[in-house]
């Protein structure tokens, strides 16, 4: 699964979910919305960006469920700021003309999996990732920090 895929799967968690305000957006103009949050400055998705929001966080645990091969656990719309920067999650909903509040549900619901897929499926993207946080060994030091 590419980049693109990826976002138009999370895309779709967001036009099917349960809040009335994002059920009928156009699926383009989500994915062109997610992908100005989630994406990187090389075309992939900012895994560095989620990892530094996080550092500080209790929620680690949760974000690498995400990235590990286990149940992608859930994670609250209020604590969304915590993984992504509120100023995106701020223009996410600007973009797509949701409240804040509809922004953070739509991205609590598509994290998870976006995340799951973009570091479990397709090992060319996980290899992206991991290039990102300075290859296998910047990633153990990354999880040591968290312990």
């Amino acid at each position: 699964m590419d980049w693109q895929e990826l976002i138009v799967m999370g895309a779709k968690y967001i036009q099917n979910n349960d809040d009335e305000s994002t059920s009928g957006l156009d699926l383009g103009d989500i994915a062109s919305a997610l992908q100005n949050v989630l994406g990187s400055e090389d075309g992939g998705i900012d895994l560095q960006g989620i990892l530094a929001q996080v550092q500080d966080s209790n929620l680690i645990e949760i974000v690498s469920s995400w990235i590990g091969s286990d149940e992608n656990k859930p994670i609250d719309p209020e604590q969304v700021t915590e993984v992504i920067d509120p100023v995106k999650v701020e223009a996410l909903a600007q973009q797509l003309g949701i409240s804040e509040e509809s922004a953070k549900k739509a991205l609590a619901d598509a994290l998870p999996a976006v995340v799951d897929q973009a570091t479990n499926e397709e090992p060319s993207l996980a290899q992206q990732l991991l290039e990102q946080v300075g290859g296998v060994e910047g990633a153990l030091n990354l999880i040591k920090k968290f312990f």
